[in-house]
């Protein structure tokens, strides 16, 4: 799969702003977090060699994204994908102004992520009792206590702590999942101290509908400032579910490049919403991520070439075959 080039022109005259009136209740701008490189090939098959997690991660850096997960401090016992995490993080080239945080599930991880090098971490919980559970074999408030160390260690060492909210539009054991319940983890993760609390559609169940009425619940809790969004597209809502926070006023989305990703725990949970895709809506309404959609496309076609498998990228599909 190759990016024609001649499809450059065709994208640049289709990302012409929207007027003024529509764009007045989006943000100026959005800070996107490149989930793809943990997120997105943590339930990989095929282990990945290091060398091209580390190129994929530095191709990332170079398209001007400001926040790319650079991977996770779990088991390799329970994420095999990841056990040459501490390679990664200190193999990958540090660009100014850019984060690489890496995901911590307790202390153990969280010490091990900063004695490789990480100057932020992130922790995930879940809004759904089975999946917290199933996911880490614990209940929520039990997380939220092994979280309890993790945040007090990062305070000690001035490390920035972002939290993860799991199964907030849906549960794969539970069904829906009450707005009234996110909104309560997301509280006591945010009064942990987490400096964001980003809120997952791990099963990409949600309609623009049930975003609504899970951010209005949260946001009466968390700031919104403090939110972040990261949707799956199992039934191709992603987007639809994006816009709506955005119309509410969040301003961080997280995405995967390619749409790579899933979840273990979730049968038949497709991928993220595609980072090229998210960048094309978001220039098409006139608000500056500072990310060059070209080299984005290229880190897609470079990481799917490594795992031989097709994007799943719409914007990618259609200029390949301009």
């Amino acid at each position: 799969m190759v990016v024609a080039k001649r499809a450059l022109p065709w994208l640049a005259a289709s990302l012409r702003p929207v007027s003024s009136t529509a764009a007045d209740s989006l943000p100026k701008q959005v800070k996107i977090v490149e989930v793809g490189p943990r997120d997105g090939l943590q339930n990989e098959k095929n282990i990945v060699p290091t060398q091209v997690k580390i190129s994929f991660i530095n191709m990332l850096s170079e398209t001007g994204l400001p926040v790319i997960e650079a991977t996770s401090f779990v088991s390799p016992k329970w994420v095999p994908q990841m056990a040459d995490h501490t390679e990664v993080l200190q193999g990958i080239q540090k660009f100014p102004g850019v984060s690489y945080p890496v995901l911590t599930p307790n202390l153990k991880g969280f010490q091990a992520a900063v004695a490789a090098g990480a100057k932020e971490v992130s922790i995930f919980g879940a809004a759904s009792e089975l999946f917290t559970k199933k996911n880490i074999n614990c209940s929520i408030e039990e997380s939220l206590q092994r979280f309890s160390e993790v945040m007090h260690a990062a305070g000690e060492a001035s490390i920035p702590v972002r939290g993860y909210v799991s199964c907030v539009l849906g549960c794969p054991y539970e069904g829906k999942i009450a707005p009234a319940k996110v909104a309560e983890v997301s509280k006591k993760m945010y009064s942990m101290g987490c400096y964001e609390i980003s809120l997952g559609d791990t099963i990409g169940v949600g309609t623009p509908g049930s975003m609504k009425e899970m951010l209005s619940a949260v946001m009466k809790e968390v700031p919104v400032r403090a939110l972040a969004v990261h949707c799956h597209d199992t039934y191709g809502q992603a987007l639809a579910n994006t816009l709506v926070a955005l119309q509410m006023g969040v301003s961080v989305v997280d995405s995967s490049v390619a749409g790579l990703g899933g979840c273990p725990y979730a049968q038949g949970a497709s991928g993220n919403v595609a980072t090229e895709d998210l960048v094309y809506m978001l220039h098409g309404l006139g608000i500056h991520t500072g990310v060059d959609l070209q080299k984005l496309m290229e880190a897609g076609v470079f990481i799917c070439k490594a795992l031989n498998r097709r994007t799943s990228s719409k914007v990618v599909q259609a200029s390949s075959r301009l």
